[in-house]
């Protein structure tokens, strides 16, 4: 994915909750990315505010958001219901812009920007420019599509990516129980064995709980075999 196409997923949201570290807690807030260019995602905060200094501390920042109905209802069959949607989630790192490089620019995107800090003088700029993400489409009840799920996991400013999904290893038996109890439809076989299609797998575990021959890694605290995975 383009930086442009992720800034989009976000903007279609607007207000996002963003995670910063005070001390040893984490601490969240409502916010919205400003604009957006080859560099990264761009957002604004003011130099008196907690987040102000958290940022610069940590240099980092998570944000997510949801786009769809936030309500879960239980039916008479003690299932969950949620209307589909998506999540989309960055992790990376950011640094301060000044005011003269915001506008340097020449970018219309940028003008509230410019706008605000001249409303309020303590408002600052920062650019997320090195991130990891994913978003994570759903459609629990397959409404619109013959699966549950559809991720995909993108990166910027060259952050390394972990490829979503639980995989399975040459152990397997080739006995097929992971995909009859695979709900999503992530795993499929090819050739002896099986393996997970990571863009629809929710990591929900059963495939691993429920494998004869501990074939499935999951990334947990330790396989059955007590490796770290």
């Amino acid at each position: 994915m383009t930086i442009r196409e992720i800034y989009e997923r976000f903007d279609r949201i607007g207000s996002c909750v963003f995670a910063t570290v005070n001390g040893d807690e984490p601490e969240t807030r409502i916010a919205h990315f400003l604009a957006c260019d080859d560099e990264g995602l761009y957002f604004m905060t003011m130099t008196t505010k907690p987040f102000y200094r958290q940022l610069k501390e940590t240099g980092k920042v998570s944000v997510c958001g949801m786009s769809a109905s936030s309500s879960v209802t239980m039916r008479d069959d003690r299932t969950l219901e949620m209307a589909p949607g998506y999540f989309i989630r960055v992790t990376g790192d950011v640094r301060e812009v000044s005011m003269e490089e915001i506008k340097a620019k020449h970018d219309p995107a940028f003008n509230y920007g410019i706008e605000d800090q001249q409303r309020y003088p303590a408002m600052t700029t920062f650019v997320l420019y090195r991130a990891k993400g994913e978003i994570f489409d759903y459609d629990f009840d397959m409404k619109f599509r013959d699966h549950k799920l559809e991720r995909e996991r993108f990166s910027f400013g060259g952050h390394p990516v972990e490829k979503a999904g639980l995989s399975i290893t040459e152990a397997c038996v080739g006995c097929g129980i992971c995909e009859r109890v695979c709900t999503f439809k992530a795993v499929h076989r090819e050739g002896d064995r099986y393996v997970i299609d990571g863009s629809r797998c929710d990591e929900c575990g059963d495939c691993w709980v429920h494998c004869p021959a501990h074939a499935v890694r999951h990334k947990g605290v330790a396989d059955h075999a007590g490796e770290k995975a």
